[in-house]
């Protein structure tokens, strides 16, 4: 299993559900026709259901950077 870390911008109108929904539903469509064996091994569900989000609030740019850095570091190591 591997975990993906995006560092997007929102719009305030719009709900994080139909971000994810879009983002989840187009790229699995994307990976699908790239990687077409990936359809007989996944079925429809590329992706897990769920996600996690996060605000960043006060923290600054550079710290969400890193942190997403460090996490493909140990994906690497754990690898």
């Amino acid at each position: 299993m591997y975990n993906v870390h995006l560092y997007i911008s929102v719009p305030p109108k719009m709900s994080i559900s139909t971000v994810m929904s879009k983002l989840k539903g187009k790229s699995a469509l994307m990976i699908f026709d790239r990687h077409p064996e990936y359809r007989d091994k996944y079925g429809r569900h590329f992706w897990a259901r769920g996600y996690y989000v996060e605000t960043i609030g006060q923290v600054n740019e550079e710290t969400i950077k890193k942190y997403i850095e460090e996490q493909e570091e140990c994906s690497r190591i754990e690898g």
